[in-house]
């Protein structure tokens, strides 16, 4: 199986596009109450559901960039006000946090080979 898409839930369906295409991604989908990108880099892709109704999303959204550095500095450049500024994780990445102007929290970051094979790495199967 390959992860399709993940829709987060906006509360402003223009301001969210103009958001997420600022951070550099390409709307190819574009209704009054969806809106759907593709990453400037593979194939995956993330979509925006308007919600009329009062909602708290929990969920984190990850975007995973090899220049970290440069690009948050790019970002803070076009005004994207950052949570927490690159720092290193104990886990081994390094991650920044933004908000999407509805509060979905997005974490970039970089991970490097510990992404998939971190030192901690299980290979568990039913």
């Amino acid at each position: 199986m390959e992860l399709n898409q993940v829709t987060l839930p906006v509360k402003n369906m223009e301001d969210a596009v103009q958001f997420y295409l600022k951070l550099g991604f390409t709307q190819i989908v574009d209704t009054p109450h969806y809106a759907r990108f593709s990453c400037p880099d593979g194939d995956s892709t993330f979509s925006l559901s308007l919600e009329n109704d009062k909602f708290e999303n929990h969920s984190v959204i990850y975007f995973e960039h090899e220049d970290l550095e440069e690009l948050c500095e790019n970002l803070a450049q076009k005004g994207i006000v950052f949570e927490q500024e690159p720092t290193e994780q104990r886990y081994l990445w390094k991650e920044a946090i933004i908000k999407d102007p509805s509060g979905n929290k997005i974490k970039l970051y970089w991970a490097g080979e510990n992404r998939l094979n971190p030192p901690w790495k299980v290979d568990k199967r039913a």
